[in-house]
């Protein structure tokens, strides 16, 4: 399929690209490559497949949605350089006036 550089200009402003004049050049020939290879789809005969939607055929396994206490306060903190009875103590990041 080939493409005018109009299509292209319009492609490109519709993106929010812009391209010096070599470049919209590559960028036309590039697009052109890309079309003929999905335009290679027209050849085949797909009469009998079906649509994919899922990659593999596995069903997610989800585990049940409950609360559990996995980390102790004192396990949390044990590690922290800096720490307030039960907080972790950081530098101040934010300057009031």
């Amino acid at each position: 399929m080939k493409l005018s550089k109009e299509e292209i200009e319009k492609l490109a402003h519709l993106a929010r690209l812009e391209f010096a004049e070599n470049e919209l050049e590559q960028m036309k020939a590039d697009l052109e490559k890309i079309l003929a290879f999905v335009g290679r789809i027209d050849a085949l005969n797909l009469e009998d497949v079906e649509p994919l939607i899922y990659m593999n055929k596995e069903v997610d396994k989800l585990r049940a949605d409950e609360a559990k206490l996995e980390l102790t306060k004192e396990d949390a903190l044990k590690n922290a350089p800096d720490r307030d009875s039960d907080y972790f103590r950081v530098p101040k990041v934010l300057k009031t006036d």
